[in-house]
């Protein structure tokens, strides 16, 4: 690919590690969730909300990766939980817990924050059509 932008990944056991972690913060979320009481069928309805942020990718890549980072960063999940506390909403936390599962699952699967160099590359690995071409 001519004029790529080079992207790191995590290789090995760190990356064996932040995908043991993200594998812990989605049983952590739905262990939590259950103890919530919220109902599976509101989890069935937001679970792969986050992922229509790939709609982005419609306008570029550079805007695509911010907007699918944005809905993939932990931040989003913490500080909606965090405003749980302080906001008479009851279904903040449930919401929380649904998105944080969500990150935590794709993490675990090898799904990682994107670089705007394209939609395959990621934080922990290339995927899709990117891992197969060299770089």
């Amino acid at each position: 690919m001519a004029g790529a932008i080079a992207v790191g990944a995590v290789k090995g056991s760190v990356r064996a590690l932040l995908q043991l972690e993200a594998l812990a913060l989605f049983l952590a979320a739905i262990a939590l969730y259950v103890h919530s009481g919220a109902g599976w069928k509101l989890f069935a309805i937001l679970i792969l909300v986050p992922d229509l942020s790939m709609a982005f990718y419609l306008g570029g890549p550079r805007i695509g990766a911010t907007a699918y980072n944005a809905a993939h960063s932990t931040l989003g999940p913490i500080a909606l939980a965090a405003s749980s506390f302080f906001l008479p909403q009851p279904l903040l936390l449930p919401i929380a817990l649904i998105w944080a599962a969500h990150i935590g699952f794709d993490r675990a699967l090898g799904y990682g924050l994107k670089y705007p160099s394209g939609f395959g590359d990621t934080h922990l690995s290339r995927i899709g059509r990117a891992r197969a071409e060299p770089g």
